[in-house]
């Protein structure tokens, strides 16, 4: 969790100016933690806050803001105030952004500012130290009237390679979560939907297969194209690439297959058992959105430093 510098570039560019409301403090409990934070403008938003009453309340007042308000840090008991079941209190900090004050973030690692027009405290002073000389970024939240938060770390590169209804599916899923970053591919245009969500890069193939070779060595690859031999063939583009991960759709028997066949290919045993078959968590099921969410719970695993256990691995 940390503010989304660049998802707040892309908004700022679309829309003019933008109202970022963040949750800047928990009392009790709260829908979502310390660091949330959504987008606002005239005619849309993105991203949550949680709580359907408070993020409701937050946007309209953002909206507000936007035509001659400011910045402003807001107190919400969610109960009282608002009937909502968690029964905490939610501080929020609410800033309006636009090309000039976005450009004053540029080159930091962390964002503080002051809530309350204070001089900077020696306690944030001693974050951004930390930040700066040990590379120990400071959890979001406030510090003695200051916001504090750590830039959001490069997004998680996933390569998702066949735009059917898995891939779709993977789509769904993958795209709302703000450190992910999808690229979609396929053989044609026409095999992806009208619609694909804004922050996802579609990039149509004749020879998929090519693309490989532009893609990050710390990417993860799910591999469910409608051909069993263009599978293949991205199978062993990927061993040649490196990888951080990549998985494949598939049964055993297919797995059996592609394993002889990329040994034919040249790739030892151990390269080849790299590759996970099948993906996603079979204890969900097949359908595709279960697959999606099996693949999406082990992708946020393998960012937040989890192991997967031998047996049960995925992509």
């Amino acid at each position: 969790m940390g503010f989304d510098l660049d998802g707040l570039r892309r908004t700022v560019a679309a829309h003019g100016r933008v109202a970022r409301v963040v949750i800047a403090g928990i009392k009790g409990s709260s829908p979502r933690e310390a660091g949330a934070a959504m987008l606002v403008w005239d005619t849309g938003q993105s991203g949550t806050i949680g709580g359907g009453a408070l993020e409701f309340q937050a946007t309209e007042a953002a909206r507000a803001a936007l035509q001659g308000g400011g910045d402003r840090l807001s107190s919400h008991a969610l109960g009282p105030d608002l009937g909502q079941c968690c029964g905490g209190r939610v501080m929020l900090w609410r800033e309006i952004f636009d090309a000039d004050r976005l450009s004053r973030l540029e080159n930091r690692s962390v964002i503080a500012r002051p809530t309350d027009g204070s001089d900077m405290p020696l306690a944030v002073k001693r974050l951004l130290a930390q930040a700066r000389g040990e590379g120990i970024m400071p959890v979001p939240g406030l510090v003695q009237g200051w916001m504090v938060e750590p830039v959001q770390a490069p997004a998680l590169p996933v390569w998702i390679w066949g735009a059917g209804h898995v891939g779709r599916a993977l789509v769904s899923v993958l795209a709302p979560l703000p450190d992910v970053d999808i690229t979609w591919i396929d053989t044609a245009a026409e095999r992806f939907p009208e619609d694909v969500p804004e922050r996802v890069t579609v990039l149509p193939a004749a020879r998929p297969e090519t693309l490989m070779a532009h893609a990050p060595r710390d990417a993860h690859h799910l591999i469910l194209t409608y051909s069993h031999a263009l599978d293949l063939t991205l199978c062993h583009a990927a061993l040649n690439r490196g990888f951080a991960s990549a998985g494949l759709i598939g049964s055993a028997t297919k797995w059996a297959r592609f394993r002889k066949r990329l040994g034919e290919l040249g790739h030892s045993a151990q390269s080849v058992g790299s590759i996970t078959c099948p993906i996603g968590d079979p204890t969900l099921g097949k359908h595709p959105q279960a697959i999606a969410v099996g693949v999406a719970g082990r992708l946020l695993g393998t960012k937040a430093g989890y192991t997967v256990q031998q047996g049960d691995r995925t992509a």
